[in-house]
């Protein structure tokens, strides 16, 4: 049967979820997926366009409040913390993602999650089912808008909105009607586009920055009386409306209660644009398994689906650190070189002559398979000419950090250990103090600041 109004039915979810609804083990996943965002967050310190929107927030929000910047430790308003983290939490191309909707999740639902958590004196269970709460709503809705949307919007910026708007309300406790207009709001106000990549502009950290404020506003609005269109998602003139040219509104209310869809969410191993990741781990595994060095190798072609073409192509010569992580070209180069493409190997080595020569060997090839499985499936492909003659294929199905080829909680500790180093924003007894935290927040009866 259809439902004839998912925008609601969607808001009646996101506001009537209780922590007794929801499994163990997606109450587990969340947890991880926090200490996953908190070192990803944390990375972020160093970053320029973050440092910008730290000082803005830092001239306009009060210098006092329950809510933590985490890259600074400063306290200050949930809108102005849930802003910083999430420009923060975006800036290492380390934070989740969730294939089926491309869309980052983390990066919107937890700094408004934490931040209203705290300023409430929130439950560590009340913060995980908010958490939940977003993660449900704001993949739904990315899979609603589906690939054309992608295509010309950062679906983070955009399904984060609603995201953002889902966790915040739960947490305010809205009802079922204040919830939908709080989408509403927040769905008129979502804005994310991929240009800023062809200039290596800031405005990927400003996407995450405005979604979680927006979708926080919207909620705090709603809360108070203030409306929204009812019909944000599917309506004649919503989003899907102005945004895509392939929506499904089965989408937002598949198997609500039933399929989890945190739980579908995969941990970013390599420190670049996701799509770059499926051929980087199908390009170590041939070198490694037949002992290949970066100058044995003549020619690497990626079998890609399109929409790494539409993000990636437009990545020739990246001029930054932060551009090179959208250059398929640069990323293998990284892993030719030196069997990684973590954040040390970007900020010392993507420029470097030899990892240009080898991002000049590159080529992107849009494959059937590879295109027919995508978003569901972002299956590795690559073709290798070796600079003697030889030909070798590589493929990987689940690429690292995927739930079938998953990171184990000690490799989330390590992760977040080094995250926070690079940042020189937590020290390591800090950081183990914090995952032991994470682990325990189900029983937290107040959340407190995660760092001191």
């Amino acid at each position: 049967m259809t439902d004839t109004h998912p925008s609601r039915t969607l808001a009646t979810f996101a506001a009537t979820l209780r922590f007794e609804d929801i499994p163990y083990t997606v109450i587990s996943r969340a947890e991880d997926l926090l200490l996953d965002w908190t070192g990803s967050a944390l990375a972020g310190k160093t970053g320029r366009p973050v440092q910008a929107i730290a000082a803005f927030a830092q001239q306009m929000g009060p210098d006092t409040g329950a809510c933590e910047v985490l890259i600074n430790r400063r306290s200050t308003s949930a809108l102005f913390a849930a802003m910083v983290n999430a420009a923060s939490s975006h800036f290492a191309e380390q934070d989740d993602v969730h294939n089926g909707s491309v869309f980052h999740p983390g990066a919107v639902v937890f700094p408004v999650a934490l931040a209203l958590a705290q300023s409430l004196g929130a439950s560590g269970r009340a913060l995980l089912t908010a958490v939940v709460a977003g993660y449900e709503v704001g993949i739904r809705v990315g899979e609603f808008l589906g690939r054309s949307h992608y295509k010309i919007f950062h679906t983070t910026g955009t399904a984060g909105t609603i995201a953002a708007a889902a966790a915040a309300g739960h947490l305010l406790k809205l009802t079922p009607e204040q919830m939908l207009h709080a989408f509403g709001s927040a769905g008129t106000t979502a804005a994310g586009l991929w240009e800023f990549l062809r200039d290596a502009a800031d405005s990927k950290q400003l996407h995450t920055a405005n979604a979680a404020a927006a979708g926080l506003t919207a909620a705090m609005l709603a809360r108070d009386g203030f409306t929204g269109a009812r019909h944000i998602l599917e309506g004649p003139q919503g989003m899907a409306a102005g945004m895509s040219t392939d929506a499904d509104p089965a989408r937002l209310t598949d198997r609500l209660h039933s399929r989890w869809t945190l739980a579908e969410t995969s941990f970013k191993f390599h420190a670049s644009c996701r799509h770059t990741h499926p051929a980087a781990d199908a390009l170590k595994q041939v070198m490694d398994a037949h002992g290949l060095r970066a100058d044995d190798i003549a020619s690497v072609t990626t079998h890609v689906h399109q929409g790494a073409i539409d993000v990636l192509g437009p990545v020739l010569d990246p001029q930054t650190v932060h551009q090179a992580k959208f250059s398929m070209g640069t990323v293998l180069g990284l892993i030719a070189e030196f069997g990684s493409a973590g954040l040390t190997e970007f900020e010392q080595s993507y420029a470097s002559a030899r990892v240009v020569a080898f991002r000049n060997k590159v080529s992107m090839l849009c494959d059937a398979e590879v295109d027919g499985a995508y978003p569901a499936r972002w299956i590795g492909k690559v073709t290798v000419q070796t600079v003697d003659g030889r030909t070798f294929a590589g493929r990987v199905d689940e690429p690292k950090g995927d739930p079938g080829n998953t990171l184990s909680r000690a490799e989330l500790e390590d992760k977040a250990m080094r995250l926070a180093r690079f940042g020189a924003a937590a020290s390591d007894a800090e950081m183990h103090a914090l995952c032991q935290r994470v682990w325990a927040l189900a029983d937290a009866p107040v959340i407190g600041k995660l760092l001191p």
